[in-house]
């Protein structure tokens, strides 16, 4: 079931999706055994709709599914990309988990699902797919393109973080872009990996345990074109989830609004998840 507000439970209360939907405050919620909070939006004064999209599949109170896709605004049909693929991923999810499978399982099927179905449905369009897997305080991530998943500790340790599918994600790893000269950098829009692609791929990280006080976020590069890593880290590490989630989208909004040449402004569609366990 696709959302156009606050979101609601599908008829089999599994999952909610936020597609083509500008929030007006974070959406948030009970998931497993935790708290998720949710926010979307489109670009400030954008006058057509938003091409970001996101979804938390609702397994059981150990387990569940948070992803976020980005549309690509330079290739047709975005908003329509990145509503498939959120479709197919939690289609494929809530079959996994009704058939007794490993959650890991449906999501791979997910991007399977989602890449073969933007290609027939949508030629020439792509989008970034960005997944969580929640099992009992452990989180697995899965990527297609440059849509980030961050896990902080409450001291603001980064315990786990995935590499940008880009030319310019790939120079910062390698040590030969500095994380700050990349945030202007020409290049960072171009991505070379994403749902759409005939050479898509899937990059699965590492069964990362939470603490009880860890947040794990889920954005697509509207949020982390215009933060940098250490700022997103000091608004999510601590205090309450739903308060963090306010500061984060207020801070990323002002500084799109904003025109500090020193500090990165770049208006884009805006979508985020953050998650935190025992709560």
């Amino acid at each position: 079931m696709r959302t156009d507000g606050d979101g609601h439970h599908g008829e089999d209360g599994l999952d909610l999706k936020w597609v083509a939907t500008d929030l007006s405050a974070p959406h948030c919620l009970t998931a497993a055994s935790g708290r998720a909070c949710v926010f979307t939006s489109r670009a400030p004064d954008k006058p057509t709709r938003n091409e970001d999209g996101a979804a938390v599949v609702l397994c059981d109170d150990l387990h569940c599914v948070l992803a976020v896709a980005d549309g690509m605004g330079g290739l047709p049909n975005g908003e329509q990309a990145a509503g498939i693929a959120l479709d197919e991923l939690c289609g494929a999810v809530r079959l996994a988990f009704q058939n007794k499978a490993e959650l890991r399982e449906g999501i791979l099927n997910g991007f399977e699902n989602a890449n073969a179905a933007v290609r027939s449905q949508c030629p020439g369009a792509g989008t970034t797919l960005a997944a969580v897997e929640v099992d009992a305080g452990t989180i697995r991530t899965y990527h297609a393109g440059d849509s980030a998943i961050l896990a902080v500790g409450q001291r603001g340790r980064l315990r786990w973080q995935t590499l940008a599918h880009s030319p310019v994600g790939y120079a910062v790893e390698a040590g030969l872009l500095d994380a700050g000269a990349a945030m202007h950098h020409d290049d960072r829009h171009l991505v070379s990996n994403m749902v759409g692609s005939e050479e898509m791929r899937i990059d699965i990280g590492p069964p990362v345990a939470l603490h009880i006080h860890d947040t794990v976020l889920l954005a697509t590069d509207g949020l982390t074109d215009n933060l940098h890593n250490q700022e997103i880290v000091e608004r999510i590490r601590k205090g309450g989830l739903d308060a963090a989630a306010e500061q984060l989208r207020t801070a990323c909004l002002r500084r799109m609004q904003g025109s500090n040449g020193h500090l990165p402004s770049k208006p884009d569609d805006m979508t985020f998840i953050l998650f935190r366990p025992g709560l």
